[in-house]
């Protein structure tokens, strides 16, 4: 029984890391055009009797997920024996619940599309553990830290902050395997794209002069981190990093951090100008712990 990675094109580069670090798998990407009406057409070359097929695919737009399911649907046409769905960036994730009358609780209703043709999935960071139960699939879940700790551990950072208490496990994880001290900032929203932090009482007494390296799961506006680095300039620090999984950047998001830091990393969930560390390693760690693959 063998194995092979299919990337979609919003995951085309992760997908053949992915396909390397599992033995290199072989490897291949869809064909796609538009009909002239506008709908998405794919094909996907050969069969795969009695074979282990994995699509990467992250469904950050309605386009990404509309090629997705496409994808699974080829795959299963295609002879599949088992299909393992990895979508390193879960978009609508973070409508995972109700807030007004009237409203779908849109995670829950791409999970249950996501994972009609999967036998396992395999996602990075979710926006919150809650998306988790509405997969009624094996869901395994790996995290970009160690990813984010294997460039940081090059540089001569001196504190890890997050920028809200939210944040606060994925900073102490992070400090942990680097052995650094952290800080989370306290935070209050002001609203979508606005807020206001203050360091805790529990900062250090001198930043002056130091390498602060930012900590968040996701960047899409920036506000956050753009508040965040101006109030540590504030307090003298002497280099800035900003550091995510999930990098959006949405509008003018990227030069506006750059504009306040001095580095801007994130990992390849997302195909971006800031993606300088691969999540493949531990994705296929967990595709070989969990499903087997080989």
């Amino acid at each position: 029984m063998g194995m092979h990675v299919i990337g979609g094109t919003a995951s085309t580069d992760l997908a053949e890391k992915i396909s390397r670090e599992l033995g290199n798998a072989p490897f291949a990407v869809p064909f796609t055009k538009r009909f002239p009406d506008g709908e998405l057409y794919l094909r996907v070359g050969g069969r795969f009797d009695g074979e282990d097929v994995v699509i990467v695919q992250s469904t950050r737009s309605d386009q990404d997920l509309l090629e997705l399911l496409l994808l699974q649907d080829a795959v299963r046409e295609g002879g599949a024996l088992r299909t393992f769905i990895v979508i390193p960036y879960f978009g609508y994730a973070r409508q995972d619940r109700r807030f007004f009358p009237g409203e779908p609780v849109s995670a829950r209703a791409l999970a249950r599309h996501v994972e009609l043709d999967a036998d396992a999935l395999v996602m990075v960071d979710l926006h919150s553990p809650q998306t988790l139960s509405h997969f009624s699939k094996p869901v395994y879940e790996a995290s970009g830290i160690p990813a984010i700790a294997r460039l940081l551990r090059e540089r001569p950072v001196d504190y890890l902050v997050s920028p809200d208490k939210g944040g606060i496990e994925r900073v102490r994880r992070l400090g942990e395997i680097l052995q650094l001290p952290w800080f989370a900032l306290e935070k209050k929203r002001i609203d979508s794209e606005h807020v206001e932090l203050r360091l805790p009482a529990q900062a250090p007494a001198e930043l002056a002069g130091k390498h602060i390296a930012i900590l968040d799961d996701v960047i899409s506006t920036g506000g956050t981190i753009v508040e965040a680095a101006k109030l540590l300039h504030r307090n003298d620090v002497g280099a800035i990093t900003a550091a995510c999984t999930h990098g959006l950047f949405l509008r003018d998001a990227f030069e506006r951090i750059k504009a306040v830091t001095n580095e801007i990393y994130a990992t390849d969930t997302l195909q971006n100008g800031a993606e300088k560390v691969s999540v493949a390693p531990d994705v296929a760690q967990l595709l070989v712990r969990n499903i087997g693959a080989t």
